[in-house]
């Protein structure tokens, strides 16, 4: 078990708790990574909702509604993609917030607008609205997901006030 990452999932589990809201998560390049790190807590059953691996552009279409055009127009791996994924998580399944990872973990798929390690992260907040960020991760594939899924724990939990952990 990666104690690290445990740590921030029980954490941002007792925020979401305290709070009484249920996270979401869509997923790509993360494979599930996150909602696994989210069930490992004993528990999370009271402020975790449900994942979704969207790894494909129709899954994205089909699971979380996002818009074929915007795929088209900017690609699985942009800013507008992972906001759609984000509001579509938390439209598709009752939660109050919700994560969205979409990215290049490698070896291969890179371009030089998007090179291997890029990622796209939304957070999805009480209220409707969005936020959302580029990072640019360095290693091989499993550093990159890994990456990823602390950055997206991270991310969340730097919403709340009062984040403790």
């Amino acid at each position: 078990m990666d104690t690290e990452l445990y740590a921030l999932a029980e954490c941002l589990g007792a925020l979401l708790r305290d709070q009484d809201l249920r996270v979401a998560t869509a997923e790509s390049c993360t494979g599930g990574w996150i909602a696994k790190c989210l069930t490992d807590v004993p528990g999370a059953s009271r402020w975790f909702e449900r994942g979704f691996v969207t790894y494909s552009n129709a899954a994205k279409e089909d699971l979380l509604g996002v818009d074929p055009g915007t795929l088209a127009a900017q690609g699985a791996v942009s800013e507008a993609v992972v906001r759609e994924m984000a509001l579509g998580a938390v439209a598709h399944s009752g939660a109050e917030v919700a994560m969205a990872v979409s990215g290049i973990a490698g070896p291969g798929g890179g371009t030089p607008d998007k090179p291997v390690g890029t990622v796209w992260l939304a957070w999805a907040l009480p209220g409707g609205g969005t936020l959302a960020e580029r990072a640019c991760f360095p290693g091989d594939r499993e550093a990159v997901r890994r990456a990823a899924v602390e950055r997206a724990l991270r991310g969340l939990m730097e919403h709340f006030p009062r984040a403790l952990c």
